[in-house]
């Protein structure tokens, strides 16, 4: 059937005997078009894409938000009152005089004792006592070298350290710290002991921040103090602090905050009341105060530039020497400045605070009422705003033009922006105008430079279209460059990751019957561990099945590129945790087993070739080279050693001290003859500047020399300090391995001209 402009230019016959008529659809929307303007349409379709763009909330969107309300702390910060709130700071100078943290339980002892003699109203840690002190005397009766029988027994029958602490805890109104962990720990079973928390509308639970296990003080500690606070601090994406969970949740277990519970002890409350609607949690209620959240329980802190004065030296606690006026009826928290215990936060305001500094800062807000608020009607309220000023637009700009619309536009904005910081300066409302500027200026780009658009969505389309089958740097480089589609490469430094799912076979199992659920389930594996490898300059050479093959510094130059691809494995394996933790739950909810996903990946820096390979007729851009296999091998072994990321030495070398690593040994994998040193990738460089991980990488190179010079004695005594530093990295099997090599070797030693190398019997 012919469309309408097709019959409007055949002359219609006349009579009774007249063909067709147009159908009335395409008439209406030919008419539609006329009156209201296809490009009007197309706007209007824009704003309501915009619209569901800001419900959704990514990254970016929020970003500019969070950037805005920072600006306006920056403009206005919080006064500072002089509130009844004082920080004992385990500052340098204290570490100097008294030890280097942590100091022994007893020296902790003596400052809460100091405390309550200086008639403080109640004290908060920041800090958690989850072992054993091991200055305990008992302690040291075993290890101290040359004590008599009696000497040690002398010694052991001294008060623990612990137990000192735990009896001074007692004798005070103490809250000690918490933290939330995302998986359980192994060897504390105890249950959690639940806070009296009334619920004022639904359950909040579903709302609030949830963690898998709390890392928590030792049970001698825990029943003595009053109260127990989660210090845990939720920085955003860009690492800067602007919220603090006022409630957790471990388990079905609500746990809250520090602050919150320092507020609570010291007004000698017994219970906290949560009031929720249908979007979330409004408020927390304390001694008849509500303090209101975000949907969340999340609580937005008014920061005031930082003060000095707050912060008193431990020592001078310690010591007596602090005036009795600058403690007596404050409350008080017990955190540290000092930069080697990594404890420094980022805030709106200051760069590089403490991180007691936001706890206080929280405290000191509630207590003066001018917390910031950002009510559950936020979101309502913005999205109005913007569909507003968006049609707005899409009626006058056909009407006045691009001049004219821009001077009133101009108006609407400065409108917008004085309303917002009204509401933020006078009643610590934040609403954003950043979506309705932002949506403003977007309709009016549009509709004044339709053409202009519509030839660059076409472009974006080609672009996306390309996207799924090459990295973006490619396609962005080919499209600009299409005289590169020509066979040929060069050879360059790159490295190389391979990632293979361990066990699929039985995976594979469970969907004998449902192959497309299968092929569902490796899709969903593969995009965000694609993801993590894109978002780190990395390029996807091809998939094997289950396997990725990926490699950076090509096509484009990446003078990181060993670093971007460690980072890149470490935040593969918190996207497969978290994908994990999903399936879990879709599975219980099921009733179905859950088979957790895992991975081993192999990465290998060294020189190959690299080009568009192939023939005239089809070429990949791929890799070709020994550093390419190597990186396959290295894959396979950490099958072998227990660890999922296993690296090369040239990957290990370049990356440093920039990322958490342990040597594994030195191998001659299958198909090669020269060995190569190879090394577990643990963390980032926060871990790597650990002080246990480093005690650790000490005693496993010491470990390693032993076991290589033979000395099997000294191996297995330096593999028991080893066992003894594992902070749950996983190095349980690596261990193993070792000590059943030890035990072989001395039953058959491997002769003087044995130099260390393991011969790899698999791939």
């Amino acid at each position: 059937m012919p469309d309408s402009a097709s019959v409007s230019e055949v002359p219609a016959p006349a009579g009774p005997a007249a063909g067709p008529a147009a159908p009335r659809g395409p008439r209406l929307l030919g008419r539609l078009f006329e009156v209201i303007g296809f490009g009007r349409l197309l706007a209007l379709a824009l704003l309501v894409g915009v619209m569901a763009l800001r419900i959704w909330d990514p990254v970016p969107i929020e970003f500019a938000r969070l950037k805005i309300f920072d600006f306006y702390q920056l403009l206005k910060p919080r006064e500072p009152a002089k509130q009844p709130i004082a920080i004992i700071d385990l500052d340098e100078e204290s570490m100097a005089e008294l030890g280097q943290w942590p100091w022994p339980r007893t020296l902790i002892a003596k400052l809460v004792a100091q405390l309550a003699a200086y008639q403080t109203v109640a004290v908060a840690f920041d800090f958690v006592f989850p072992e054993p002190d091991r200055t305990s005397p008992a302690v040291l009766a075993e290890q101290l070298p040359g004590l008599s029988e009696t000497q040690r027994a002398e010694l052991a029958a001294l008060p623990d350290n612990d137990a000192v602490l735990a009896a001074t805890l007692a004798k005070s109104r103490v809250v000690l710290g918490q933290s939330g962990f995302a998986r359980r720990l192994d060897g504390d079973e105890r249950p959690i002991e639940p806070h009296s928390i009334a619920m004022l509308g639904p359950d909040p639970r579903p709302y609030l921040f949830r963690f898998n296990d709390l890392v928590r003080n030792l049970p001698v500690l825990e029943e003595a103090a009053m109260g127990r606070g989660s210090f845990t601090i939720l920085p955003e994406r860009d690492g800067v602090v602007r919220r603090v969970p006022a409630l957790i949740t471990v388990g079905d277990t609500i746990v809250p905050t520090l602050s919150l519970e320092l507020l609570r002890l010291a007004t000698g409350q017994q219970t906290y009341a949560v009031k929720t609607d249908e979007a979330g949690v409004k408020a927390i209620v304390l001694g008849g105060v509500e303090i209101p959240t975000d949907s969340n329980g999340r609580l937005y802190v008014y920061f005031s530039p930082f003060d000095q004065s707050r912060y008193i030296s431990a020592k001078d606690v310690i010591n007596g020497t602090v005036p009795r006026e600058a403690l007596a009826g404050r409350v008080v928290f017990f955190g540290t400045s000092a930069t080697g215990l990594l404890d420094i936060k980022s805030t709106p305001v200051n760069d590089g605070v403490p991180g007691v500094e936001v706890h206080v800062q929280l405290l000191e807000a509630m207590l003066t009422g001018t917390q910031l608020v950002r009510p559950n009607y936020a979101i309502g309220a913005e999205l109005v705003m913007g569909a507003v000023v968006g049609l707005g637009l899409i009626v006058i700009v056909p009407l006045l033009g691009a001049i004219w619309s821009l001077a009133v536009g101009a108006g609407i904005a400065a409108s917008l922006v004085a309303g917002s910081w009204y509401l933020f300066s006078e009643e610590g409302l934040l609403i954003d105008v950043a979506f309705a500027l932002s949506t403003s200026l977007l309709l009016y780009a549009f509709l004044v430079y339709e053409n202009y658009i519509k030839e660059e969505a076409q472009k974006r389309q080609v672009r996306g279209a390309f996207s799924q089958y090459l990295s973006p740097a490619l396609v962005e480089q080919l499209a600009a460059h299409p005289e590169r589609l020509v066979l040929g490469g060069e050879t360059r430094e790159m490295t190389f990751l391979f990632c293979d799912v361990r066990g699929f076979t039985s995976i594979s199992e469970q969907f004998s019957d449902d192959p497309a659920g299968l092929t569902s389930l490796i899709n969903r594996l593969l995009t965000p561990l694609t993801s993590a490898i894109l978002e780190r300059e990395g390029t996807i050479d091809k998939y094997m099945g289950d396997c990725i093959m990926a490699f950076w510094n090509a096509p484009l130059d990446d003078a990181e590129h060993a670093l971007n691809a460690c980072e890149a494995a470490l935040d593969m394996l918190r996207r497969l945790e978290a994908l994990n933790s999903e399936r879990e739950r879709e599975a219980e909810e099921a009733g179905l087993p859950f088979l957790p996903l895992n991975v081993g990946i192999g990465l290998n820096t060294g020189n190959c070739t690299v080009g568009n390979m192939g023939s005239d007729q089809r070429f990949d851009y791929s890799v070709l080279g020994d550093a390419v296999n190597l990186a396959s091998r290295l894959e396979g072994q950490s099958k072998t050693y227990g660890a999922t990321v296993v690296i090369g030495d040239r990957t290990a070398e370049v990356a440093g001290e920039r990322v958490a690593q342990l040597e594994l040994d030195l191998i001659a994998v299958k198909g090669k003859t020269e060995p190569e040193r190879i090394f577990a990738l643990l963390g980032d460089a926060a871990l790597a500047a650990d002080p246990t991980f480093g005690r650790l990488r000490e005693r496993h190179a010491a470990m390693l020399a032993a076991y290589r010079g033979q000395d099997w004695a000294g191996a297995r005594r330096l593999l028991g300090e080893c066992r003894d530093l594992d902070g749950g990295w996983g190095l349980g099997e690596l261990f193993a391995l070792y000590e059943a090599r030890i035990a072989d070797f001395e039953a058959e030693p491997p002769g003087p001209d044995w130099d260390g190398v393991y011969v790899a019997t698999t791939k």
